[in-house]
């Protein structure tokens, strides 16, 4: 197993964050390159709200991407699949999931995972999920006004 990264969570394809993340996931996996430390939350968590908000199940998505997907074709045949949601409901699913962790139910397992990181001193500046996976994996969160 390698220690390479997948993208960013804060990268797009078709608008939406996340999902060529997941996407990567998926290809390194498949290429024994993605760490051990993620092979337990494949399908879950992140990835698994991603497909319920595009109504296709993880397992069909992960075909049409070891079958040769480009991240937008993927993208494509989710729609054709599942849900092809409107410029407002990309935005609300955007807004909702780069916001996990911060004042919400999830609050205390980011919390945790600061503390199992060591990064407890960081907790006024690693506000969300998203945050802590780019600081986690030595990429910078951006930084919004």
């Amino acid at each position: 197993m390698s220690t390479k990264f997948p993208r960013s969570c804060y990268d797009k394809v078709g608008g939406l964050v996340y999902f060529p993340r997941m996407l990567e996931k998926i290809r390194l996996h498949a290429a024994n390159d993605l760490g051990k430390d993620y092979l337990e939350n494949l399908g879950k968590g992140f990835d698994d709200r991603c497909c319920t908000f595009l109504g296709v199940k993880y397992d069909d998505l992960k075909k049409c991407v070891l079958d040769g997907a480009s991240d937008e074709a993927a993208l494509q045949w989710c729609f054709e699949h599942g849900h092809m949601p409107s410029t407002d409901e990309i935005t609300d699913f955007n807004e909702t999931i780069l916001k996990r962790g911060w004042r919400d139910g999830a609050t205390p397992r980011l919390r945790t995972r600061l503390k199992e990181a060591k990064l407890e001193h960081r907790i006024g500046e690693i506000l969300t999920f998203f945050d802590f996976i780019e600081v986690d994996e030595g990429r910078t969160p951006p930084k919004f006004p």
